[in-house]
């Protein structure tokens, strides 16, 4: 796909993943490797149909107990959803967009049939994606959706959003206890994004915006709408971090948090991300360890 000088290119049969973004050759988000059929290597994935952590892959629902597969190695908990597993269909293409669509049938592991859509459109200095999700089926169904964008980060890269509030993580990467939000960072101004610990934690009351200030002189804006939260990694030591715009907290579904969508009903997140050339910088100031 391109338009203008920004280009992308996208992997149907690997979870309806991204695998480069790229304005005049220069990767804005971390370019997958040649040949790696692995989603977790892509540029950006779906999550479809919930974001992030399930605690053991366990939970009831409407009067019944679920167990969901333990998709992610060794980890305990099911992670992600179902669609970045997925082969997905590329239904209409052109230049500058490509609507891909996602069934599932439903099984034991998420009994809910479902439709997702996934809808990239490039504009020559932004990058649009919205995801959908209808239930086909005819029972409630839990939903929940997001985004895994990876942005490519060196020792000059910064980060700048407002949020509420924090959550701390377990060792395995649950949230524990809600907690100020720049208890790991101040990223309410723009603070540097490399580090050397590991940050793996949602962030609610998010504004539904993010900048990434990139040492190149690019600056790029995150914004969505349909997430509340905002979940950053950032891997200590890291050439890349991610900031996923998500709909919910992680194991919100054992939490009274996860949305319901009856028969015949969508659930909607978009994503964008706008590419500013203007030499005008953000401040040098805030920092994070």
């Amino acid at each position: 796909m391109r338009a203008g000088a920004l280009e992308a290119a996208l992997s149907p049969a690997i979870g309806g993943s991204m695998t480069a973004l790229m304005l005049d050759g220069v990767d804005l988000l971390r370019r997958a490797p040649d040949g790696a059929d692995d989603p977790l290597a892509m540029a950006s994935f779906p999550l479809v149909p919930y974001a992030n952590r399930i605690a053991q892959g366990r939970f009831a629902f409407d009067g019944a107990d679920h167990q969901l597969p333990r998709n992610f190695g060794d980890h305990p908990h099911s992670i992600h959803g179902f669609g970045w597993q997925a082969s997905w269909t590329a239904k209409a293409t052109g230049a500058d967009h490509v609507l891909l669509v996602h069934d599932h049938p439903g099984n034991t592991g998420w009994p809910w049939p479902y439709h997702a859509e996934q809808q990239v459109m490039l504009r020559p200095a932004q990058l649009s994606v919205s995801l959908s999700l209808l239930n086909v089926g005819d029972r409630p169904m839990p939903a929940g959706l997001g985004f895994h964008p990876y942005f490519v980060a060196d020792a000059g890269t910064r980060l700048c959003f407002a949020a509420g509030s924090l959550w701390l993580s377990t060792p395995d990467m649950l949230p524990q206890r809600e907690a100020p939000a720049d208890t790991l960072g101040d990223w309410s101004r723009p603070a540097p994004v490399q580090g050397t610990s590991l940050i793996d934690n949602v962030y609610g009351g998010w504004h539904g915006s993010a900048i990434v200030e990139r040492s190149d002189g690019l600056r790029l804006t995150l914004t969505a709408t349909g997430a509340d939260w905002l979940h950053v990694y950032r891997p200590p030591g890291s050439d890349h971090f991610c900031l996923e715009p998500v709909s919910h907290m992680p194991d919100a579904i054992n939490r009274g948090g996860m949305a319901v969508l009856q028969p015949g009903e969508t659930a909607r997140l978009a994503m964008t991300i706008a590419i500013d050339k203007s030499d005008q910088a953000l401040p040098k100031s805030g920092g994070i360890a």
